[in-house]
């Protein structure tokens, strides 16, 4: 039973990444030179990184990675490559709650609603 509550809640939050960057676009250029979409690139970098050291290095060393990953969205940003459509109230509401409650369900294998 604890296997399924885990199931449902790594669904839940995939179901709430979903609606939340359903409304957040990723777009690329071709450049005529390499310096102009370096940030691009830097931002990809970055992140992959960020992530592989998360996943990769043990418990005490990953503060680099952190440093990683939010370099990389600050790099998404001063690219301009990130379009941020507008998100209702309702469907920003549905996400977190879906990401919020499969996290604890991930977390602690049983249901959110039981004490």
């Amino acid at each position: 039973m604890r296997f399924l509550v885990q199931l449902l809640g790594f669904a839940l939050i995939l179901l709430g990444v979903y609606f939340l960057g359903r409304n957040i676009i990723f777009t690329t250029n071709a450049y005529p030179y390499f310096w102009r979409g370096l940030s691009a690139d830097l931002s990809i970098f970055c992140l992959v990184l960020g992530v592989l050291w998360l996943v990769i290095v043990p418990v005490g060393a990953k503060n680099l990675g952190w440093i990683f990953v939010i370099a990389g969205i600050v790099f998404v940003f001063g690219s301009s490559r990130a379009i941020l459509n507008p998100t209702s109230l309702w469907q920003f509401f549905i996400s977190f709650a879906a990401m919020t409650l499969g996290y604890r369900m991930l977390a602690t294998g049983r249901s959110p609603f039981r004490h």
